[in-house]
């Protein structure tokens, strides 16, 4: 596995452009995480890709005119879970509170 850190200006198909180069190649997108950064956006991606898929990936990434900065890092432990994960949706949290209230 490993995570990928892109940095892009927020213009017209950025994004779309990005993961157009994923899903091109028909990996699976683990997870995604973008995000204002500065005066630029970032999109934090987990994907299982092999040392080929890394460098394809780059050179496209790279060729995107947006595109500011790539990294990436591989994930030490295979049941590493980034802290940007899913998230329960609000509403049940408020169901649960209701719950603990009515039972109070």
């Amino acid at each position: 596995m490993q995570v990928f850190h892109i940095r892009y200006r927020n213009a017209q198909g950025a994004l779309m452009r990005i993961f157009n180069a994923v899903s091109r190649r028909a990996l699976d997108l683990t997870s995604v995480h973008a995000e204002a950064s500065g005066h630029a956006y970032a999109v934090t991606m987990l994907l299982d890709v092999t040392p080929k898929q890394i460098g394809q990936l780059y050179r496209e990434w790279y060729a995107i005119v947006d595109v500011i900065e790539v990294r990436s890092r591989a994930v030490l432990h295979e049941h590493e879970e980034p802290a940007w994960g899913p998230h329960r949706p609000a509403s049940a949290n408020g169901s649960e509170q209701s719950g603990r209230a009515a039972l109070a």
